[in-house]
């Protein structure tokens, strides 16, 4: 799948291929290190976007979408329980009790967040914005997943600016953790 395009594109991109990485976790043999693998890139997807869509697409949902607050709250709070599974899932073996029943609660979540998303705050920033608004907002995630954490920390800021000034250097702890462990390789 191709990045690029405004924000909406981008970020719709990053939704089909979490997709894709949920479907490849449920065809790995149950209990193996394949899924471990396959949960760890799904979190170090899942924290990237998310972060790139606290520090950009909210902030101008909240900025150019009628009732713009109430649909990033509701986002932001969508975002806080999957990272919660998230950081749960951290701390588990792939042959642990409730291993793949948190990843199926995560898949529900996530499914339910990315059709809130696609149906509805979508089509109403695409209504309300300029394309070239999309434009920049697509340039600035990208850049934003570029030096985004890679682990999730769930008492992190997640509006601005608190999360502009701390995520890129969560973002350069969990990389250098990343490199150190192998994790994402």
């Amino acid at each position: 799948m191709s990045h690029g395009g405004d924000v909406i594109e981008e970020l719709t991109v990053d939704h089909r291929e979490v997709d894709e990485l949920f479907d490849r976790f449920t065809a790995a043999p149950s209990g193996s290190e394949r899924r471990r693998q396959l949960v760890d890139t799904l979190t170090i997807e899942l924290v990237r976007h998310s972060v790139a869509e606290e520090e950009y697409l909210y902030p101008a949902v909240r900025e150019h979408v009628d009732g713009g607050d109430a649909l990033a709250d509701k986002e932001l709070s969508d975002h806080a329980r999957v990272e919660e599974l998230l950081k749960t899932l951290e701390g588990k073996a792939p042959d642990d009790d409730g291993f793949d029943r948190l990843v199926a609660t995560l898949r529900t979540e996530v499914a339910g967040h990315v059709r809130d998303e696609e149906d509805n705050l979508f089509v109403q920033l695409r209504d309300a914005t300029h394309p070239y608004i999309r434009e920049l907002l697509g340039e600035k995630v990208r850049e934003a997943k570029r030096t985004a954490p890679t682990r999730p920390h769930p008492g992190a800021p997640s509006t601005p600016p608190a999360n502009k000034l701390l995520a890129p250097g969560l973002g350069l702890v969990d990389r250098a953790r990343d490199l150190l462990t192998g994790r994402g390789a």
